[in-house]
């Protein structure tokens, strides 16, 4: 089920939030599918620190977040029937997603460094 059908359910309103930032505390450079498989991980990251310093590669990087809050999206108005309306429910999803999309294109356009705002 998702998210926006348990609100509907409910009537509590959507959220929505774009952060930005916390991608920077592991900045990802490969992948290592072959030891993650075997781990049931989709796989094991390689980053600028590890594997290369072990176990303290995984201590995060310092980075600066933002999180940004958009307007509520109220739910209530379309009750709970509109969660079982398929079209409603993706109508509904991909304008919550190019919300935060915005909200994210927005925040990048502003910020002037990755590591210090």
């Amino acid at each position: 089920m998702s998210r926006w059908r348990t609100e509907s359910r409910t009537g509590a309103p959507i959220i929505p939030c774009a952060i930005v930032g916390a991608e920077e505390v592991h900045p990802k450079i490969g992948g290592m599918d072959w030891i993650g498989k075997p781990l049931g991980l989709p796989y094991v990251p390689i980053t600028p620190t590890f594997p290369a310093l072990g176990p303290l590669g995984a201590i995060p990087l310092p980075s600066k977040w933002w999180i940004d809050f958009a307007p509520p999206v109220a739910t209530a108005r379309h009750g709970a029937k509109g969660a079982d309306d398929p079209i409603l429910v993706t109508r509904l999803s991909e304008e919550i997603r190019a919300t935060v999309q915005r909200a994210v294109n927005a925040r990048l356009a502003k910020r002037e460094s990755v590591w210090l705002g």
